[in-house]
């Protein structure tokens, strides 16, 4: 598979979420889109692949829809505090040495997911009240991506792309949110990120945990502490 081979569909029958979770991908309900990604960054930045990869979705949202979003750690992209996108990094070792799969899944419309998640999920049409142009979505996409790749992979990229992250994303200081890890439910206040991305979540005991893996949701009636 070849560095930046992208593939997008109108339709998907087996679309998946982190920690293999379904998502539903409707025809024409969704831009779906892949690409192939061989990093030339140290193993220790191959986390901060799928920041980047949400700092391009928020880009292309704001240019060709004039939409502006949220980044919600690690891997969504909200709208009125809805899910509108939801990004995937997978790594897989090839015969042309690892490669990282970024898949990404944006609701044009309210098709795009099920009836029941009304509540929490949200998409483009129901934001701006307009249909938006898929076309031009797919252009500042991949040209958005383009760019923040090659921002992650130049001098000072690591820094960098976590100096954007946190300028674009609520979740990066003060938000009161929980998390749910294996085994464990913590509530705390957002402290920022770790060089390799991690979250750092301060608890009310003023204890930092470390996050790397978990699900993260904003509680309700947090203020900034």
């Amino acid at each position: 598979m070849p560095e930046g081979l992208c593939v997008v569909a109108r339709e998907q029958t087996a679309g998946r979420g982190r920690q293999q979770r379904v998502w539903a991908s409707p025809k024409d309900a969704g831009l779906y889109f892949s690409v192939v990604l061989r990093p030339r960054i140290e193993a220790g930045s191959w986390p901060l692949i799928t920041l980047m990869a949400a700092l391009a979705v928020h880009d292309a949202l704001a240019q060709a829809c004039e939409l502006h979003a949220d980044i919600k750690w690690p891997n969504d992209i909200l709208a009125g505090g809805r899910k509108l996108c939801g990004i995937l990094a997978e790594t897989l070792e090839t015969t042309a040495g690892r490669a990282c799969v970024v898949g990404i899944g944006i609701n044009l419309d309210d098709r795009a997911f099920p009836t029941e998640l009304r509540e929490t999920a949200t998409s483009i049409e129901a934001q701006t009240g307009r249909t938006p142009d898929v076309e031009a979505l797919l252009r500042s996409l991949t040209h958005a991506l383009s760019a923040r790749y090659a921002t992650l992979q130049g001098e000072g990229g690591a820094e960098r792309t976590l100096q954007e992250w946190a300028a674009r994303s609520s979740f990066n200081e003060g938000k009161r949110v929980r998390v749910t890890l294996a085994g464990e439910t913590l509530e705390g206040w957002t402290r920022g990120l770790e060089p390799d991305g991690a979250l750092r979540v301060e608890t009310d005991a003023k204890e930092i945990r470390i996050i790397r893996a978990g699900d993260v949701a904003a509680v309700r009636g947090g203020h900034t502490a």
